[in-house]
């Protein structure tokens, strides 16, 4: 076996120590575009190394999605069976575009009736607030930022409705970083955020409900999580059932000359209709 490049061997070493993880969550912890390091372990397991990489899903939530995109004819099943190309991968050095499998021609699809409107997508954008139905009326726009102490709404990859709300903000915290054995550097600070999450929805949010929370600084800068918790501010759990609210602290470690102005929450790593957005103050 040839001896892995540094980022794959980061990879491997966290997923070592980990055992188990998603692939967007060991992205997150190493500063990684979440579609390289998918590349990147899929091309390891491949190598023969004991690694698998996987995928679940709510499988009633994709037969739901799939039966109503075919109501509307948007979906044509999968493609025809056949030879296909796929670009194998070559060095690790991400340049351009992920390598994707391409498949062969289809068969042109008949059309016995004349050429109408395209269909209006029944979900909107995938992965988005507006994946439901086109024919079922839209909420309202809800606010998308606030100050500390307020509660905002989002809706998860999952369809789950959730009100964040920024409880609390204590900068600095560094008494509570060292009450709990940790050390900072010269010229660090702790920084230590309480949040709180209900589920409004029948839909279970499975997902850490800080993983892409984040601080902004007034450079424009984001400072990421740190990966400790605080035995006297327990960290957020893993998921929120239908109906639950839970709270969590966030820990975050940076410069002390560092001037933050917002605290950001996002259901993926990129700010999109979702991302909240609380203003801090002096």
């Amino acid at each position: 076996m040839v001896a892995p490049d540094p980022v794959d061997a980061r990879l491997l070493a966290m997923l070592a120590d980990s055992g188990r993880a998603a692939v967007h969550e060991i992205a997150q912890r190493l500063g990684m575009d979440p579609r390289e390091a998918a590349m990147r372990l899929i091309t390891l397991s491949g190598s023969g190394l004991p690694l698998l990489v996987g995928v679940e899903c709510d499988p009633n939530g994709i037969r739901r999605a799939l039966a109503n995109a075919a109501a509307y004819g948007n979906y044509q099943g999968p493609p025809p069976s056949g030879a296909y190309a796929v670009h194998q991968s070559g060095p690790h050095h991400v340049s351009g575009p992920h390598p994707v499998a391409q498949y062969g021609p289809q068969s042109p699809q008949s059309h016995p009736f004349p050429a109408q409107q395209p269909p209006q997508n029944p979900f909107g954008p995938p992965q988005s607030a507006g994946w439901v139905r086109a024919d079922q009326p839209q909420p309202k726009p809800l606010s998308r930022t606030g100050k500390i102490g307020s509660t905002l709404a989002a809706d998860s990859l999952e369809g789950a409705h959730l009100s964040i709300q920024l409880v609390e903000v204590v900068d600095p915290a560094d008494f509570l970083f060292t009450a709990a054995g940790y050390k900072l550097a010269e010229g660090e600070r702790a920084v230590v955020v309480h949040t709180e999450i209900t589920n409004a929805s029948q839909v279970p949010y499975t997902s850490l409900p800080d993983m892409y929370l984040v601080l902004v600084t007034k450079t424009g800068e984001t400072v990421t999580k740190a990966p400790v918790s605080l035995s006297s501010r327990p960290a957020h759990k893993l998921g929120v059932q239908p109906g639950e609210t839970a709270g969590g602290h966030t820990v975050f470690v940076l410069p002390d000359t560092t001037e933050l102005t917002q605290v950001r929450w996002s259901v993926r790593p990129e700010v999109d209709m979702n991302t909240l957005v609380w203003t801090v103050e002096d």
